[in-house]
């Protein structure tokens, strides 16, 4: 009897989940599912708990990607009350679970920036917990390509970057250099960046699930904010489930609602435009590669960046299980759609054949999507993350987190760390 959507076999070790969180289609583990029915049930109890309470709760989250899980598992404690709220059946069921699943260095993004800071540290905090968590991962390390001159001066002024930013282990091959570690791949130089590496996300949200559970932090799934209300000490939240819509008081309100998170923030009153938060979704599309060709890497292959795109490039992607994939590409879109278009193949296959010669077009299938909440639009300028308390709009207490996307899974544990110490300002101070 399926549940909420998913084919259920309990007769084996494994399933097909077709709709529930990151696994989109994929043979998955069945104690994950197991995990999703316990989740689901413990959040149904936690409704008729929060409709009757009479007192302000402490913290309240909204939004249970990786990021929200993490801020949670950071800010609880036995003597707060938290709460993190979930439009969706599941955590992490957006972002955090279409993406290509590495753990960046920090090497790309500018000096003194959010980006750079957070993302550095939250690389070493990822690595420190993957050896005391049974959380899946490899330390692949990373290769930046260039195929030519022009792109070899781009590449000294990155490994510049990510010196500044204190990226560590950085290394700029010659061709020989390259052609020793990586005898398949075709470039005139290379940047060698050791700490990047590839990570189980749904793993890592399970641990922060978890360890804020095991703080006496509360989910609620299928509860959607509706109304955001300030008041004498606080919010008031409006939210809406299966049962209607009812409110309750929060001292502190942390938006880490990812593609919503502007919506949220115009919720509370915040005008967007003004403030710069409008969000604009940039949709990355993935390709599988057939053949065995994952056989013939053995690292993590990026190009160097083009200057007008706001990403990294479409880059080799390996996971766990060493399934090789292209991507993300890039594109401004509207509205939220997960459709790859095959049509784009002659784009993934362009864009790596110079540094990729083993691949063939027809070893490419479309894979995946994954939309991205960028805070620029398109032709504008990178931005940094917004991460605030935005007490100088009247609305102390309110905590933005609003284009929270790559290198936000490396920065999450930075992230939630960043946080914490204004959580911990605003409710002892």
């Amino acid at each position: 009897m399926p549940f909420f959507g998913v084919p259920m076999s309990l007769g084996t070790d494994y399933i097909y989940c077709l709709t529930s969180n990151s696994f989109l289609g994929f043979k998955c583990p069945f104690n994950y599912l197991v995990g999703f029915i316990k989740d689901y049930i413990q959040s149904a109890c936690f409704y008729d708990i929060i409709k009757y309470m009479q007192d302000t709760v402490d913290i309240t989250i909204v939004g249970a990607g990786v990021v929200g899980l993490a801020v949670a598992a950071q800010v609880a404690s036995r003597n707060r009350q938290v709460y993190v709220l979930e439009r969706h059946e599941t955590f992490g069921r957006e972002t955090s679970s279409r993406h290509s699943g590495v753990i960046h260095s920090g090497i790309y993004y500018p000096e003194g920036s959010l980006k750079a800071k957070l993302c550095v540290a939250g690389n070493d905090s990822l690595y420190q917990l993957f050896q005391m968590s049974s959380i899946g991962y490899r330390r692949l390390g990373k290769l930046i390509v260039a195929t030519g001159d022009e792109e070899a001066v781009e590449l000294e002024i990155l490994l510049e970057r990510g010196n500044r930013n204190s990226v560590c282990g950085l290394r700029m091959l010659s061709r020989q250099e390259l052609k020793k570690i990586e005898p398949n791949i075709e470039g005139v130089a290379a940047i060698l960046s050791p700490s990047t590496g590839i990570v189980d996300s749904h793993a890592l949200m399970k641990y922060f699930v978890a360890r804020a559970k095991s703080q006496a932090a509360q989910i609620a799934y299928l509860t959607e904010v509706t109304g955001i209300g300030k008041v004498a000490d606080g919010y008031q939240v409006e939210v809406k489930d299966s049962d209607g819509v009812f409110s309750f008081a929060t001292r502190v309100l942390i938006n880490c609602a990812g593609l919503g998170s502007d919506k949220l923030a115009e919720m509370a009153g915040i005008d967007l435009d003004s403030a710069g938060y409008r969000l604009h979704y940039c949709k990355g599309e993935y390709f599988s590669v057939a053949g065995g060709k994952n056989r013939l890497v053995n690292r993590l292959i990026f190009p160097v960046p083009p200057p007008e795109v706001t990403g990294v490039g479409i880059h080799v992607v390996l996971d766990l299980d060493s399934r090789m994939r292209l991507g993300p590409s890039i594109q401004y879109v509207e509205s939220i759609d997960y459709v790859v278009n095959d049509e784009h193949k002659q784009l993934f296959y362009d864009s790596v054949k110079g540094f990729l010669p083993f691949i063939d077009y027809d070893d490419l299938e479309p894979e995946m999507a994954g939309i991205r909440p960028k805070l620029q639009a398109p032709g504008e300028d990178i931005r940094d993350f917004v991460i605030r308390d935005e007490g100088d709009k009247g609305l102390p207490g309110f905590i933005n987190l609003i284009g929270i996307e790559s290198p936000g899974l490396t920065a999450a544990p930075a992230i939630a760390g960043y946080v914490g110490a204004v959580v911990d300002e605003i409710l002892n101070g």
